[in-house]
């Protein structure tokens, strides 16, 4: 079946969820979420597989054994490509993603010193400026606080010069 996108009662599924995160909720709702954001979510991936590899759908469970947040499930969506990539459907909307996770130390260095150097750090930063102008969020999983080591503290991208490594 071809992905058509979510009915509004998926983003409702997951306004419900955030509301009350319990067992009861989620199981008089598992049949939405089953039909109205799992299996859309399947097409979806099915159709992109050619281009991004399998992806595999995370599951809608959280791990709490270590979490002071006890709430048992996810408000999201989520799947990751094999070849790279990553989809996430909440309440507010889709999300979609891409780079590099937990680099190595030697690509992180190359990274940073790509982003600190003026002939690819500057226009890496008008790309970013203009996603934003268009309204695309442009994030990373964890920023840095202060400027990474062997960078002048005052870089004008220092703090961008990479992800904690």
């Amino acid at each position: 079946m071809a992905f058509r996108g979510w009915p509004a009662e998926a983003l409702d599924f997951y306004d419900g969820l955030e509301a009350d995160n319990s067992k009861t909720y989620w199981t008089a709702n598992k049949a939405v979420y089953d039909d109205k954001v799992r299996a859309p979510m399947a097409e979806l991936l099915a159709e992109l597989e050619a281009e991004f590899g399998p992806a595999k759908i995370f599951r809608p469970y959280r791990d709490v054994r270590f979490s002071a947040d006890r709430s048992p499930y996810k408000t999201s969506c989520a799947a990751s490509f094999e070849r790279g990539g990553y989809l996430q459907l909440t309440a507010a909307g889709l999300a979609a993603g891409a780079g590099a996770y937990m680099m190595d130390s030697p690509r992180l260095a190359k990274y940073r010193q790509a982003v600190a150097d003026d002939s690819s750090g500057v226009p890496l930063t008008s790309i970013a400026a203009d996603l934003e102008a268009q309204g695309t969020s442009v994030t990373s999983h964890e920023q840095l606080k202060s400027v990474p080591r062997g960078f002048p503290r005052d870089h004008p991208r220092g703090i961008c010069c990479g992800t904690r490594g």
